[in-house]
């Protein structure tokens, strides 16, 4: 029996991967969770495990390739599976570990003289090194790609800049690039900014337009939205809460539980508190559609967005309905700085049932997120602000925000989830911190 090995989804947007090394090679035994290679995204770099033991019969992506998130990559044939064992030439290449360094790319491989085919494939590794180091789409095109139809690999382009680093400054290209006030602001860790993290406005001359081109990965987390919006019903509700209760407990709290923890205690961490308790009273909404019915998911795994410098990325924290505060802000802690180092693991991305993002972030009150398929409803929170209200017909200074709701009206309807929404406001408006600590 064969086992396919599949690229990993290695976060809600990310849509493909670059195998960066082979830790084994065609035809050696692997053992079940043995690490055998190495990927990289725009957002994780990760060691991947054997999904089974047996022989690593084929390795189908080569080292330097991009790949769409769910391509077979390679094969396992199982002990007394009768695979066919090894097949070294199979793609007309010698096996990369022993092979000696590739010759330049053929001519028919090689960009033509006037630069790189407009086509030819950038990886996610290729690119981010391009621009930590200011190289222009001149400059690339001028690399000559040792990867499959010439593509650029991570070694092609180190060479390049250890040549022109030895040569010196080079003026021309480089000068073309927009300056810093050009390009497209966005803030540190912009979890709605995706757009203006990913690209880099293309110059303008005179009155012209300026064009953000629309890579792959940008169009596949377009079709991504686009299949989200098309699949189910989205609808939206909006509750207001009086977090007061909580601004004061964290307040006092703050301190003690950092010296004690040896991290910050987020308002997340209650957020996501609420809405696990929440959840085992409206499993519905901790479900997800298929053909044949309705699939209500035992385990309460809450995905929770963190931005980073290009887009977002969704960790999962299992079983959240099972910790206390402190469980779930360690949990959220841990997650959320492995994230933003791009270490988290492919499971800690995946298998959410829930999810919740903070539109609140730069002070913005409510949104309408849209739903992460196959689940059925997203949590958005708002900042929290100070602001009179009136309680028991007096004025108060009172601590509010909101909280919207998006759906899947297929299977949702307003009543169960304005119900779930004021579950929420009673548990965080009636919050006492020492019950949970």
């Amino acid at each position: 029996m064969s086992v396919d090995m599949i690229m990993p989804q290695m976060g809600e947007s990310i849509v493909e991967g670059t195998i960066v090394r082979w830790l084994k090679k065609a035809g050696e035994n692997v053992d079940k969770d043995e690490i055998i290679l190495e990927i990289s995204t725009d957002k994780v770099d990760s060691e991947i495990p054997a999904p089974a033991s047996g022989q690593l019969t084929e390795i189908l992506v080569p080292e330097g390739e991009t790949v769409d998130v769910g391509t077979v990559i390679a094969r396992i044939a199982a002990p007394g599976g009768g695979g066919d064992g090894p097949e070294p030439d199979r793609a007309g290449e010698p096996d990369r570990e022993s092979a000696p360094a590739p010759a330049p790319p053929s001519r028919a491989q090689s960009p033509a003289a006037g630069g790189r085919a407009s086509g030819t494939f950038l990886s996610p590794l290729v690119k981010k090194i391009a621009r930590e180091h200011n190289l222009s789409d001149q400059e690339l095109s001028s690399i000559p790609g040792s990867g499959a139809k010439g593509r650029i690999s991570k070694k092609d382009i180190l060479s390049y800049l250890e040549r022109r680093s030895a040569a010196g400054p080079q003026p021309g290209p480089a000068a073309l690039r927009p300056a810093p006030s050009e390009r497209v602001p966005v803030p540190e860790s912009a979890p709605e900014h995706e757009l203006a993290s990913e690209h880099e406005l293309v110059p303008a001359r005179g009155d012209e337009d300026q064009i953000i081109p629309m890579d792959h990965v940008r169009r596949k987390i377009a079709e991504h939205m686009v299949h989200s919006k098309r699949t189910a019903a989205h609808v939206t509700t909006v509750a207001e809460v009086d977090v007061s209760r909580i601004v004061d407990a964290r307040e006092k709290a703050k301190a003690d539980f950092e010296r004690r923890e040896g991290f910050k205690l987020t308002y997340t961490a209650f957020f996501v508190e609420a809405a696990a308790r929440a959840l085992v009273e409206f499993p519905l909404l901790n479900s997800s559609l298929k053909e044949d019915g309705i699939v209500v998911k035992k385990a309460i795994n809450i995905g929770f967005a963190v931005g980073m410098d290009k887009g977002l990325i969704v960790p999962v924290i299992r079983h959240a309905d099972r910790l206390n505060l402190a469980g779930i802000a360690r949990v959220l802690d841990d997650l959320a700085s492995r994230a933003r180092a791009k270490q988290l693991n492919p499971e800690e991305v995946q298998g959410g049932t829930f999810s919740i993002t903070n539109i609140g972030t730069y002070g913005n009150l409510f949104g309408t997120p849209i739903i992460n398929q196959p689940q059925v409803a997203i949590l958005g929170t708002g900042a929290i602000k100070r602001r009179p209200v009136v309680i028991d017909e007096a004025i108060a200074i009172r601590s509010m925000m909101y909280l919207s709701l998006t759906y899947d009206h297929r299977l949702i309807d307003g009543l169960y989830a304005g119900s779930f929404l004021q579950r929420m406001v009673s548990i965080l408006e009636r919050y006492e911190l020492d019950q949970r600590r």
